[in-house]
């Protein structure tokens, strides 16, 4: 029996780094909604490491970034996002990049995300405040939930030194001049996962 024990357990610890680990280093901060036609879900946020990537199930939304993750000059950054299964209504998930003081009430980044009838957006963040760069739009690039429900994107922002090219599954859907609200994308690359959603990501990385 204790042989049996024993077994099971190594069984047990052996599985356990597959499945879900709190990633290493990495920050959270929660955006909860303040509408009340559009509210949270009840329950906790849950960040995990899942398999290569991370694991986000999301009642509220939330920015997730490891501040040792930077990116400045000319660089790509990438990631693949899998919508595990669609919301309610169209809720917003994708990259953050450009960031500065994330934990501080002087919050400000950039982010390029896409939601599940097909459209990306743009926009920024200063404080409490957002603006949008560029509206929802829809592109055929953009993957909607398959008859599983799932769907899988591949995002891309490659910030060169005049503009910024954004990118869903190899397709450019929009460039926006390195001006303006987009003059600076030196700093934090991240996460942003809006609420009622659960998503998986892979292959978060900066190139030059």
């Amino acid at each position: 029996m204790k042989r049996y024990v024993h077994i099971t357990m190594l069984a047990l610890a052996a599985m356990a780094p597959l499945v879900a680990q709190s990633p290493k280093g990495w920050k959270v901060r929660e955006d909860k909604s303040t509408s009340a036609t559009d509210p949270d879900a009840p329950g906790d946020i849950k960040f995990v490491t899942m398999g290569s990537g991370f694991h986000a199930t999301n009642p509220q939304a939330a920015v997730y970034w490891n501040p040792a993750n930077t990116a400045s000059g000319d660089y790509t950054l990438k990631g693949t996002f899998t919508l595990m299964k669609p919301s309610g209504h169209n809720n917003y998930y994708g990259l953050v990049f450009g960031g500065s003081g994330l934990e501080g009430s002087q919050q400000s980044y950039l982010y390029f995300v896409i939601a599940q009838n097909g459209t990306w957006l743009i926009k920024r963040r200063d404080g409490d405040a957002t603006s949008t760069v560029s509206p929802k739009t829809p592109n055929d690039a953009v993957k909607k939930p398959d008859d599983t429900g799932k769907s899988t994107n591949a995002l891309e922002v490659r910030v060169g030194t005049d503009k910024i090219d954004f990118v869903v599954n190899g397709a450019v859907v929009h460039t926006e001049p390195k001006s303006g609200a987009t003059a600076k994308t030196d700093g934090i690359y991240g996460i942003r996962v809006n609420h009622l959603l659960e998503v998986q990501v892979d292959g978060l990385t900066v190139s030059k």
